[in-house]
């Protein structure tokens, strides 16, 4: 009796072992994390949302800023580091390679509240370098000009700075650690410029059109708008990703993610 238990017993957990393979469906388990550009946080979550989704395969993301996130694929804290810009000469050497997932505008935003619509690029330098203080001069109420940036480190930050020519040269009132505190201080600042990420950008502030050119995807993609930069996907050079890893990127970097990166309000790279 006892030796029929036991048989029955080994049957039943096989049964549980099969049943619990076929509804895992063959697919690989694991997880995959990535880290970095706070510009990135819509279309990365979006994307790990849907690969979540379709295989099971958990996705994190630490949006720390691209400096910190190029630190920490480089150290192999993360399987995949998420830039807003190029990577640097002394970083390539350092053995980690760039591969370009989207581009992205950087909205120039002002106050709703402000009259101003339109800055030449020219301008935007010139403000930012404290050459121009007061809105007047361009058009628009007598206000003092109040200068809103991104801390040293942050892709948009250089993004911005490499187009407008302005590096170590901009006189910030705040550098802020993430897109979304940019957006809200210059929402609460009627004298208040900053930049932050197209698809950032929320009804609370007014982007500025650039040389008379709106931050648009359109534009973005033919070129137009000046003001943009690429989103950058980092790996370390001789080190294989995991499966779900090697997975994740395979997969946003397809046209099959196209559909995702364009509803992110960014522009596809492949």
């Amino acid at each position: 009796m006892k030796k029929i238990i036991t048989v029955m017993m080994c049957l039943i957990m096989a049964v549980s072992m099969l049943a619990a393979c076929s509804n895992d469906g063959g697919k690989p388990k694991g997880s995959v994390s990535t880290d970095g550009s706070t510009s990135m946080e819509k279309v990365i979550g979006g994307l790990g949302e849907a690969f979540q989704n379709n295989t099971g395969i958990t996705f994190t993301y630490n949006p720390t800023g691209s400096g910190s996130g190029i630190k920490a694929v480089q150290e192999g804290r993360c399987d995949i580091g998420l830039s807003s810009r190029d990577l640097k000469a002394e970083e390539k050497e350092a053995g980690l390679t760039g591969t370009v997932l989207a581009y992205d505008g950087i909205a120039i935003i002002v106050n709703p509240e402000n009259p101003v619509s339109d800055l030449s690029l020219e301008t935007i330098a010139r403000i930012y370098t404290g050459e121009i203080k007061n809105w007047s001069e361009v058009g628009g109420n007598d206000a003092e000009i109040v200068l809103i940036g991104r801390e040293a480190g942050s892709g948009t930050r250089d993004g911005f700075e490499s187009i407008t020519d302005t590096e170590d040269a901009c006189k910030y009132r705040q550098e802020l650690t993430s897109t979304g505190d940019v957006i809200t201080t210059v929402s609460q600042n009627p004298g208040a410029i900053g930049y932050a990420s197209v698809a950032s950008v929320k009804s609370s502030v007014k982007a500025v059109n650039v040389d008379g050119v709106a931050a648009t995807e359109e534009n973005i993609k033919n070129g137009s708008y000046v003001v943009q930069r690429p989103f950058v996907l980092v790996t370390k050079d001789n080190t294989e990703l995991s499966e779900a890893a090697r997975m994740f990127f395979d997969y946003i970097t397809s046209s099959d993610a196209n559909a995702i990166i364009s509803a992110a309000g960014v522009v596809p790279a492949n």
